[in-house]
């Protein structure tokens, strides 16, 4: 009986520590939990803050949207690249016109001055 009163002190004792230990670890386990919690929430905080909780359809929405403004963008540039090219060779073919028109009139001006010349030459011979 004696045997059998210490086996159980002993089986008691075991148990105990089992439970201290089981305590302990359950304990650690819950802080454990506990700081991962507060860091989940931080990092869905956080990646709030920068955009990066967003879903793959969002990301995909966003991504088309993102495409299309550089499709306007693109057109807009080569429609501004078109409208400056033609603005140009207007530009240059109205300066033509003016080379040609300067050219004319120079040819008028040497004319007039050589009808000057003339007459006056004509009314020096009619002095004379």
């Amino acid at each position: 009986m004696e045997e059998e009163k210490m086996n159980l002190r002993l089986d008691m004792d075991v148990q105990k520590l089992k439970t201290k230990k089981l305590r302990k670890g359950k304990n650690k386990a819950e802080g454990d939990s506990d700081s991962l919690k507060i860091d989940y929430k931080r990092l869905r905080c956080s990646m709030k803050a920068t955009g990066l909780g967003k879903t793959s359809e969002q990301w995909c929405q966003e991504i088309q949207e993102e495409k299309i403004k550089a499709d306007r963008l693109e057109r807009k540039f080569q429609y501004r690249n078109r409208n400056s090219v033609m603005e140009l060779r207007v530009s240059l073919d109205k300066i033509e016109q003016m080379k040609r028109r300067v050219e004319e009139l120079e040819v008028a001006l040497q004319n007039c001055e050589m009808r000057i010349e003339l007459l006056e030459a004509s009314k020096e011979r009619q002095k004379e």
